[in-house]
């Protein structure tokens, strides 16, 4: 017995150590081309030095400093780490199976998020703002678990829950009588300004990075129209009020040119989705520097294979309702010249392909500088982070390099060859 047990936990050590990466060390990387987020320039002959996870200097490459290990990494396009504004990591994903999230316990939520969040990074996403889950606070868990280096994945900002009318378009609808759902899949419903609050309090008392509200009904909620608002603008207001007071961002789920519009007045930071802006809404983020974080991939995955799966007719109804309009309101907003940071709300679709959505971006008006920008310095500035997205001296040192040219074709992306976080070599 004694042996058997012995056997376990050499087992069990070894097995930690392996999902564990490598101590971070003093590193000297030769870029063949670097992209550093920023700037529009691509630079050749340039190295990066990296000491204590961040990035110390970005200068012509000449002799390997004493102690740094050189990485050799001259036939890539080197680019900061991959950020996705829009992911739900700790949930099932989606599924024709209304109730899987209710079926799967909060410790089992979280487990399948750590697989999704090893997926996500080695994907070359070492970032990304993770918007909600059913299971309220269980993102709060997992990203703890990243943090401490118990499981793989990339930095996380979440929002614990969502803040969402009874009924409403962050409800698990048409499963039970709403009142019936466990009262973790519930923390964000507020019916007043003052329950919703309350609600905001509560979940920054608890963990929350940012707050998720939902301003519209949505394509993949039972029972809610994406073009309905929901949230009103005094319930919205006063979510804004107190997650501003104590420096935390807000974020509006908006499809319908109404919720966009109230969403926007009640002082939010940013917006997802956006399917149904018209000009008027577009011009109005534009002046109040709003951004939007809009998903144009996942329409076509969903009408593929929802209709293969058999997912609800309404969800696939709506989703033909939006997918071509938001890509029409996409477009516009590059003329435009709105702020746009990169989103994909994987979950829907399977984790690791969220690069799928820059060729998506391309087509509907960016350069890939700008689709590459989105997704580095730019989405570093709406998440209001100085410590990411780019490769400069004093940032982690979050790093990805291809061996293709992405500006020469952005799906090279979906191609990632070398993953880095905070200086220490994922794959």
């Amino acid at each position: 017995m004694r042996r058997v047990r012995r056997g376990f936990l050499i087992a069990a050590f070894a097995a930690a150590l392996a999902a564990a990466p490598a101590s971070a060390e003093t590193l000297y990387v030769e870029a063949g081309r670097l992209i550093d987020g920023v700037s529009n320039e691509v630079r050749t002959g340039q190295c990066v030095t990296i000491e204590a996870e961040r990035i110390k200097a970005v200068a012509p490459c000449g002799k390997t400093p004493d102690g740094a290990t050189r990485l050799d990494w001259s036939a890539f396009t080197v680019l900061p780490g991959l950020i996705d504004l829009h992911t739900h990591l700790a949930d099932l994903g989606q599924s024709a199976d209304l109730a899987a999230p209710m079926k799967a316990s909060p410790a089992e939520t979280a487990l399948v998020g750590a697989r999704n969040a090893r997926v996500t990074l080695n994907a070359g996403f070492t970032s990304v703002r993770d918007v909600g889950t059913y299971r309220g606070l269980t993102d709060v868990t997992l990203r703890g678990a990243i943090e401490r280096g118990d499981v793989p994945g990339p930095r996380m900002w979440v929002a614990g829950a969502y803040l969402t009318i009874p009924k409403g378009g962050g409800e698990l609808n048409g499963v039970v009588p709403n009142e019936e759902l466990p009262a973790d899949m519930r923390l964000g419903v507020a019916a007043t300004p003052e329950e919703a609050a309350a609600k905001t309090t509560y979940l920054l008392d608890h963990g929350a990075d940012f707050i998720k509200t939902i301003a519209t009904g949505a394509v993949l909620a039972i029972g809610t129209e994406p073009g309905a608002p929901e949230l009103t603008v005094d319930q919205l207001r006063a979510i804004v009020k107190v997650a501003h007071a104590r420096g935390k961002r807000v974020t509006a789920h908006a499809h319908g040119a109404i919720g966009i519009r109230n969403a926007i007045n009640a002082g939010v930071d940013s917006i997802e989705h956006a399917s149904l802006a018209d000009e008027a809404t577009l011009q109005l983020a534009r002046k109040h520097g709003t951004w939007l974080a809009m998903d144009i991939f996942n329409g076509d995955y969903i009408d593929d294979i929802g209709t293969k799966e058999g997912w609800p007719e309404e969800y696939l109804r709506k989703n033909r309702e939006t997918t071509d309009a938001q890509r029409a309101a996409f477009k516009r907003a590059v003329e435009l010249g709105v702020k746009i940071g990169f989103a994909t709300d994987a979950g829907v679709y399977p984790h690791g392909m969220n690069a799928r959505q820059f060729a998506y971006m391309v087509k509907y008006g960016m350069t890939p500088m700008q689709a590459i920008q989105s997704a580095t310095g730019r989405a570093a500035v709406e998440m209001g982070r100085d410590d990411i997205g780019a490769i400069v001296p004093g940032r982690f040192a979050d790093m990805v390099a291809v061996k293709a040219d992405p500006l020469v074709d952005i799906t090279a992306l979906e191609k990632i060859d070398h993953v880095m976080k905070g200086g220490v070599l994922i794959r």
